[in-house]
């Protein structure tokens, strides 16, 4: 009975409804927080250092969530990553092409526009780089919530973009975050990205090989000067992804059952949590429009995002190099684009590494500020535009069950002509400019 429970538990907890909920959760509960009557309390638990002494680990609460819960995060993206890339839709190449583009203007776009807007003042060499991701959970779980009538080519798309737009801002965290490197360090990294593969090669399966390759894979880029999540990313694309004959499971799908859950339920609430405790008063909501280094997080996310996913798709799609995803039209496609605007888990973490010497502090606060704020409306306007869409599916889909209910279960009416054929010229617009 309490296997049946726990199983359940699991399921539910890798549902993206649930883990967006709870996401969404930890950021109002960390801002009612920080700014009610108890806010000291809130600074004191993020800033209490946890020390490990033995290995020189002194990080605080909030940074162990930043460095070692987000780590688990990274794993579960890297396998879906690995998955995707060779089980799923970006090993076909036809289909892989426009999310790979959308994705690639999905970075450039809003990192040009925050590189403009916040140019010369302090921080923006590397902040340019806060609007440049897509929160995975956060996005599906809107769209799980709004557009259930949607086509499911919808839900494959933004997963397929969000991933590779995560697998970038990654690259770019590597690259901007890493000043100094131990050669030693990272030949020890290196060691153990080496004994995880080969564990995987020789199909072995214990946890007593690779729990101590994880842990110690980390701790040794930690030293080494490189962001410690990038180990996450490296184990999950170095994980099988293809089941042998005889096996119930590959072992990246096995991993993922038991670490999504972990992730949506505990690692990124809890980072959410610790990351969304922004002071909110009249001078912050001022300085959100008035402020470059805000302008240029809210203009990146909110024009950035949306103008490079859909441009990009709509480029590549009218050169031919891609094709649109089955049963979407391009207003599906652009509200899919706006919920690229969700910046949440990783926009949160490339400012707390881009601007934690900025301004004593305040310049991340206000960076947070802009990115809570313009996730937030980016949902809500991606929900309205899925909702709208959802309207207009299920109708085409009540028509043509009404058409197959009055024609004898025919798919087509007598004669070889479609609904749109009986239904006038404006249903044939609609579908086609839709």
């Amino acid at each position: 009975m309490i296997t049946r429970v726990r199983s359940e538990l699991s399921r539910y907890l890798r549902t993206e409804t649930f883990g967006g909920a709870l996401l969404l959760i930890a950021a109002a509960g960390a801002l009612l927080w920080v700014n009610s009557p108890w806010g000291a309390s809130y600074q004191t638990i993020t800033e209490t250092v946890v020390a490990i002494p033995p290995l020189h680990l002194e990080l605080t609460l909030a940074e162990w969530t930043e460095d070692g819960l987000l780590a688990v995060f990274f794993f579960v993206a890297g396998l879906e990553l690995k998955r995707e890339l060779v089980v799923g839709e970006l090993a076909d190449r036809r289909r892989a092409t426009l999310p790979v583009i959308a994705a690639i203007g999905g970075v450039v776009t809003p990192a040009l526009i925050a590189a403009v807007v916040g140019f010369g003042i302090p921080g923006m060499d590397r902040g340019w780089a806060i609007p440049v991701a897509t929160d995975i959970a956060f996005a599906l779980a809107v769209l799980a919530l709004t557009g259930s009538r949607i086509p499911t080519g919808a839900r494959v798309f933004l997963l397929s973009l969000a991933v590779v737009d995560d697998l970038m801002a990654i690259v770019l965290i590597a690259v901007l975050f890493t000043t100094t490197v131990s050669l030693l360090w990272l030949l020890v990294a290196a060691g153990c990205f080496a004994g995880w593969a080969s564990g995987q090669r020789a199909r072995i399966r214990t946890p007593l090989l690779y729990v101590p390759l994880a842990l110690v894979s980390w701790y040794a880029l930690h030293e080494a000067g490189i962001h410690p999540t990038l180990a996450g990313v490296a184990l999950g694309l170095l994980t099988r992804v293809r089941a042998d004959p005889g096996e119930s499971e590959a072992p990246a799908t096995r991993l993922e059952h038991i670490f999504q859950p972990v992730s949506a339920g505990l690692c990124v609430p809890l980072f959410a949590l610790f990351a969304s405790g922004v002071p909110l008063n009249p001078t912050v909501f001022g300085e959100l429009f008035t402020d470059r280094l805000a302008l240029a997080v809210i203009l990146g996310l909110l024009v950035g995002k949306p103008l490079g996913i859909f441009g990009m798709s709509w480029v590549a799609i009218r050169l031919g190099v891609a094709t649109r995803p089955s049963g979407l039209g391009w207003r599906d496609m652009f509200a899919l684009s706006v919920l690229g605007a969700i910046g949440f888990t990783v926009s949160l973490l490339v400012a707390e590494l881009a601007l934690a010497d900025v301004a004593d502090g305040s310049a991340v606060e206000l960076a947070k500020a802009a990115v809570l704020v313009t996730s937030m409306a980016a949902s809500l306007a991606g929900s309205a535009l899925l909702l709208r869409r959802g309207r207009v599916h299920q109708a085409r889909r009540d028509a043509r069950a009404l058409q197959r209910e009055q024609y004898g279960g025919a798919s087509d009416p007598p004669g070889g002509g479609s609904l749109r054929d009986h239904g006038g010229h404006r249903e044939h617009r609609r579908s086609n400019g839709s």
